[in-house]
């Protein structure tokens, strides 16, 4: 897809699950191993090119600020005031002047991954890279994949276990072409009154529009999303093999 130098980190929700870690502190800048959530996630941008970083912040976005006070890439912030209302399609879609007509990569700001799945997303040529993976034990709040091979059909937790091809882990490299549309599409919707989409459902509306959406597969390598102590645990035990 070409050189990506942009990136947006989705920061602004409570992450009440994780109580007391979070009770004053964003989820994103809980500690895993040496570093916070979000301090190894710019890292790993940055040696993968990025030089600007958008942040969608929210929850205590003065202490994503000064988290960020020394951060070797350029950031921007765009607040949600309403993030404990709204769904993520709203953080992302505040932060389209920074990323409209820009190929950026898109990460939740709850993803322990290795630097792997964003040189993968950069190799796929689609106008939405996706890492997915493929060999996860699902469940009914997976974000779900349906595909024929490696072109994603669409996208959500509704989709049926015996119909999905993997989970969606919350990365994705979206095209330079993509990122205009993306954000009209979102923004109808959002202005519209509907701010309860997460973003995915954006993504299935653009592959129905005929955009291509290719699945990465990223099963052979560890990841996980942090959302309570349990996920934690397991980030913990994933960060001597990362």
């Amino acid at each position: 897809m070409g050189d990506t130098k942009r990136a947006v980190v989705l920061a602004a929700g409570i992450g009440s699950r994780l109580h007391p870690l979070t009770k004053d502190s964003p989820k994103a800048l809980v500690r895993v191993g040496e570093e916070s959530i979000l301090g190894r996630a710019v890292r790993l941008l940055a040696t993968q090119g990025v030089t600007e970083l958008i942040v969608a912040t929210g929850f205590r976005e003065d202490a994503i600020r000064e988290a960020l006070q020394d951060c070797p890439v350029k950031v921007s912030y765009f607040r949600n005031d309403a993030y404990d209302s709204t769904q993520n399609s709203v953080s992302l879609q505040l932060c389209a002047p920074a990323l409209r007509g820009h190929s950026f990569f898109k990460l939740d700001g709850d993803v322990l991954f290795m630097p792997s799945v964003l040189e993968r997303l950069a190799a796929d040529p689609s106008d939405l890279a996706v890492a997915v993976d493929c060999g996860r034990l699902l469940d009914a709040e997976a974000m779900k994949v349906r595909a024929d091979g490696s072109k994603i059909l669409s996208f959500g937790k509704e989709i049926a276990l015996e119909e999905s091809r993997g989970e969606s882990i919350g990365i994705e490299l979206v095209g330079a072409e993509m990122s205009p549309r993306l954000f009209d599409c979102m923004g109808a919707s959002i202005d519209a009154g509907d701010t309860g989409q997460y973003y995915e459902a954006y993504y299935s509306q653009l592959v129905n529009q005929g955009l291509q959406a290719g699945l990465v597969d990223v099963s052979d390598l560890p990841w996980t999303e942090i959302d309570d102590h349990d996920d934690l645990a397991e980030a913990e035990r994933l960060i001597p093999q990362m």
